[in-house]
């Protein structure tokens, strides 16, 4: 099957602690101030570590939350994932935590990249969302400060109803800020960001197309759970005679694994599906056997346009939204609008 990640995830998401000292309006965890008391101790997170490093080819780890730099070990925890030869990003939130040395200190552990939240182009915007005042000039800082030692910078920016007449001004900052990517997440409807308004599916796929004409180059362009990017990107011709573009294949369940701060292992992060615990089960086997990430590897499964779309291998959908939408992962995703094919490769 084309673009099936059948043995090993590409990606590990793992929030290792759901403790933020923000209160963002659209936040997936439902952060709290302190950490959850069940979650994963030092041992444990270790072992866990240990686990993923088995994998042939081993993952990329990222270490998310709530805020990874609450965890008092989370310098621990890099250096024995860089140990065992896992490749290590991490996703810090803007507050006094995250200082120039701090940023310092995960350069030089060996972090490879990370990433950073701008949900607004000016102070009054952005800090609206997080909840907290300051947030905004700390997060440019740290872009900069980021800049100076060579550490690459993902800037993540939620698309939703609030965000899309800002999103022009997010480019040119991120640009400014020399992000390596810049990454559109849409807005899926859980956590805290029930609240917030989705676009259109007409609007979704101008801002699609918008984003693909964009200039090449830094920062690259990506989407989180709104991978039909790549078939706007395949029908532009940007990827001509390259393959099906960025991540082809990579969704939900297929490539893309997340553990919470408690050791549940889920297929994404917005996939809120707990279908085993690393404290019983090796995550890599629940990856590979677990009914539910079998079915979310087989586009020929999916419901509605999806899994008749052309597309549906390379793509597939957000199996997030469709489960926020309708209670079944294997849904159609409400967010694209395109007609597939009658009869699709």
């Amino acid at each position: 099957m084309r673009f099936s990640y059948g043995r090993v995830p590409q990606r590990v998401y793992w929030e290792v602690t759901r403790a933020c000292d923000l209160a963002c309006r659209h936040c997936r965890a439902d952060a709290t101030p302190s950490p959850h008391p069940l979650e994963l101790n030092t041992g444990e997170a270790l072992r866990l570590l240990e686990q993923l490093a088995a994998a042939d080819p081993s993952p990329h780890v990222v270490l998310t939350g709530g805020d990874p730099l609450k965890r008092a070990d989370l310098f621990t925890l890099i250096a024995a994932g860089r140990d065992l030869g896992l490749h290590i990003s991490v996703s810090p939130s803007a507050t006094p935590l995250m200082t120039p040395a701090v940023i310092g200190q995960l350069k030089e552990a060996g972090v490879e990249a990370i990433s950073l939240s701008l949900d607004g182009s000016t102070a009054e915007k952005h800090d609206a969302f997080r909840g907290v005042p300051g947030t905004f000039e700390r997060t440019l800082e740290a872009g900069r400060v980021a800049a100076a030692v060579d550490l690459p910078v993902q800037v993540n920016t939620l698309v939703a109803e609030e965000t899309v007449d800002d999103l022009a001004a997010l480019y040119r900052l991120s640009a400014e800020l020399g992000a390596a990517r810049w990454s559109l997440f849409f807005l899926v409807g859980v956590g805290r960001g029930t609240v917030l308004s989705p676009v259109s599916p007409d609007a979704c796929e101008g801002i699609m197309r918008w984003a693909a004409g964009l200039p090449a180059g830094r920062p690259v362009v990506t989407t989180t759970e709104a991978p039909h990017y790549r078939r706007v990107v395949a029908e532009r011709g940007r990827r001509a005679g390259a393959g099906p573009g960025h991540a082809a294949g990579i969704r939900d369940g297929n490539g893309i694994m997340f553990i919470t701060h408690t050791g549940d292992v889920t297929p994404a992060g917005f996939l809120p599906i707990a279908v085993d615990s690393v404290r019983r089960r090796n995550p890599l086997e629940v990856y590979r056997e677990a009914d539910i990430f079998r079915r979310l590897r087989d586009p020929d499964r999916f419901g509605g346009r999806c899994g008749r779309c052309d597309y549906r291998s390379e793509c597939g959908g957000s199996r997030a939204r469709a489960y926020a939408a309708t209670g079944d992962p294997l849904a159609e995703d409400p967010l694209c609008r395109y007609e597939p094919a009658e009869n699709p490769a």
